[in-house]
């Protein structure tokens, strides 16, 4: 997870996209709200559901896997809902855990 949650914050940071973070370790409040507000259809199977999950503003991106096949398809600000060029928009979250 850890490996992950870096690799989304460098991509982010190394292209200049303005985000929030937001840990789920440490605030009830945001673990909550993520868990709630990731669609049914992207829940596993049992459990909940586990960081690093993306989301621009209350709309839900997609975990890693679905940010990574963004990137390999060169499609990440179309996944983020960001207009290229890129530029900075305030609203992308990414919950993680400080582990």
């Amino acid at each position: 997870i850890k490996k992950q949650q870096q690799d989304v914050l460098g991509f982010l940071e190394a292209n200049k996209i303005e985000f929030e973070e937001k840990d789920i370790a440490a605030n009830e409040e945001n673990r909550k709200w993520m868990r709630e507000n990731v669609p049914e259809d992207s829940r596993p199977a049992s459990g909940n559901p586990l960081p690093p999950r993306l989301f621009n503003d209350s709309r839900y991106l997609g975990d890693y896997e679905a940010f990574f096949e963004a990137r390999e398809n060169n499609a990440v600000y179309a996944f983020l809902g960001l207009t290229a060029p890129p530029g900075s928009k305030v609203g992308v979250y990414i919950f993680h855990s400080k582990l």
